[in-house]
């Protein structure tokens, strides 16, 4: 693994760290090559019953390293990106996600394919897709809806709205939230466990069973989002929008 990827297995549970915190957590091409790979070699492990995915205790992800997503930008279904999210989107064991601080962009959507998630009341869930010039990626425009409702998932993906970690609980993107800290690890690793104590057979199933026909419309969407996502990528808007990031001031976008 990546030195910005730490991985560690204990009682049947395999737990993914992003451990990059001087640029709080994002996401480069080799970050995401790894978490693709672990999480299919988790696939196959039957040793390994349940994945959890971290940041630290202040930060889970800021989302996509934008000196890396401009420079080397992801298309294809063969990128490192587009297989992390093929991974998360098919996964047959659970997935467990402890969310500390911010959880922007992919932070947050990742989370819409995970079977339990955990949150620190300090976390800040954002999707600021519009805001960069962008669309929504990774399935949300079809999970989002389908599990807030249309209104809230506008107010989310228009809006570019930040969620707190007990508001994330209250709509449900969340299951719990906890004291941030190691609180909110612990509380993802006593779920892994017990997942990992009970017949595999059964969970596998029952995950399936959950998510029958979800994955495979989430599948669909993704690749239409990648298509729109890259096409806006290499347009004016965004192009504008990442420059003024970088350069830390308002961005100026020309009238249609």
């Amino acid at each position: 693994m990546t030195e910005h990827l730490l991985t560690e297995r204990q009682d049947g549970v395999l737990t993914l760290t992003l451990n990059r915190p001087d640029k709080k957590n994002a996401l480069t091409r080799d970050m995401y090559s790894g978490l693709a790979d672990a999480i299919a070699s988790a696939q196959d492990d039957k040793a390994i019953r349940a994945v959890i995915i971290r940041g630290s205790d202040s930060c889970f992800t800021s989302g996509n390293d934008v000196s890396d997503f401009i420079n080397t930008p992801s298309s294809g279904p063969d990128s490192p990106v587009y297989r992390f999210l093929k991974a998360i989107c098919h996964a047959e064991k659970p997935l467990i996600a402890a969310v500390n601080g911010p959880a922007v962009g992919v932070g947050t959507t990742l989370l819409l394919h995970c079977d339990l998630v955990y949150v620190a009341d300090n976390a800040r869930l954002k999707m600021p897709f519009v805001n960069l010039g962008l669309c929504p990626e990774a399935g949300s425009s079809f999970l989002l809806p389908r599990l807030l409702g249309h209104l809230r998932a506008a107010e989310l993906l228009l809006l570019g709205e930040e969620v707190s970690g007990q508001r994330a609980t209250e709509i449900g993107l969340a299951n719990q939230a906890l004291p941030a800290g190691d609180a909110v690890y612990q509380a993802a690793l006593a779920s892994a466990q017990r997942i990992a104590s009970l017949p595999p057979g059964s969970i596998k199933l029952s995950k399936q069973l959950i998510k029958a026909g979800v994955s495979r419309q989430a599948d669909e969407v993704m690749s239409i989002e990648g298509e729109h996502f890259a096409r806006l990528l290499q347009g004016a808007e965004a192009r504008e929008a990442l420059t003024a990031f970088m350069e830390k001031r308002q961005p100026v976008f020309a009238d249609h």
